[in-house]
């Protein structure tokens, strides 16, 4: 018995000296351990109550945009804007805005709007609409240069097709014929092969006035080709009417 109570001791004293040598680090991670635990499930339960604000934020902006409520839709795009701008309701919210001061006429307030959605976003989609609504505005005010600098910008390969489209729009107002057939041409080969949207692109493809060069290479067959185009207007116009872009 004493030898099994001297030997119990020997144990007793090693494990002492190994927290004096082990249980101060051991402490420390422990705790570490329990912050991090902590502190995810604060920032859990703060980005949960964040995302909640700011969803109520945007709904406020979609509700009075629906009223055309333009003063209710700036206090929540301001308060989206400045609290929870890294959240993604900050630049939905600023694109809905932006189509509500465009059809009020404030083309430069719409512009200021887009541009501040594709600062707040981090979303390559969200970025590529901003910039396509800052074009059409860009066309819509005779600033062609301008309109082709909004859709130079990268952009996802999904939209390929309509930036060649509004590239040919600017293009065609700016008197650039041969350039906007081109674009108009990529945006055919671009766009999906049984997407309706096409035949609106082809017919302003078609509209575009014939080179010299062509027309008089081409003799009556050019205008053969005018009168065919010219008869397939009314049922290509109404599939434009329905797929034609949204103005901003």
């Amino acid at each position: 018995m004493p030898a099994y109570d001297h030997e119990e001791q020997d144990q007793i004293e090693e494990l002492k000296a190994w927290w004096v040598r082990w249980g101060t680090p051991i402490t420390a991670v422990v705790v570490a351990a329990a912050v991090v635990v902590v502190g995810y499930q604060g920032w859990r339960w703060w980005s949960a109550r964040h995302a909640l604000e700011a969803s109520a934020l945007y709904a406020a902006v979609d509700a009075a945009s629906g009223s055309k409520d333009m003063a209710k839709a700036k206090d929540a795009v301001a308060d989206l804007t400045d609290r929870y701008a890294r959240t993604g309701y900050a630049a939905r919210a600023e694109l809905v805005y932006a189509k509500m001061l465009y059809d009020a006429g404030d083309h430069k307030a719409a512009l200021a709007q887009l541009d501040g959605a594709v600062e707040h976003t981090s979303e390559d989609a969200l970025k590529a609409i901003a910039r396509y609504r800052i074009a059409q505005i860009h066309i819509d005010d005779g600033q062609y240069d301008a309109a082709l600098a909004a859709l130079d910008a990268a952009h996802p390969p999904s939209f390929d097709g309509m930036f060649a489209d509004l590239r040919g729009d600017a293009l065609a107002a700016a008197g650039r014929n041969a350039d906007a057939r081109k674009a108009y041409q990529t945006a055919l080969a671009k766009l999906d092969a049984k997407s309706p949207y096409r035949n609106y692109v082809q017919l302003k493809l078609d509209s575009l006035p014939v080179p010299a060069q062509a027309a008089a290479q081409g003799g009556t067959n050019v205008s053969v080709a005018g009168t065919a185009s010219a008869a397939v207007a009314g049922s290509a116009a109404a599939a434009a009417t329905a797929t034609a872009p949204v103005k901003p």
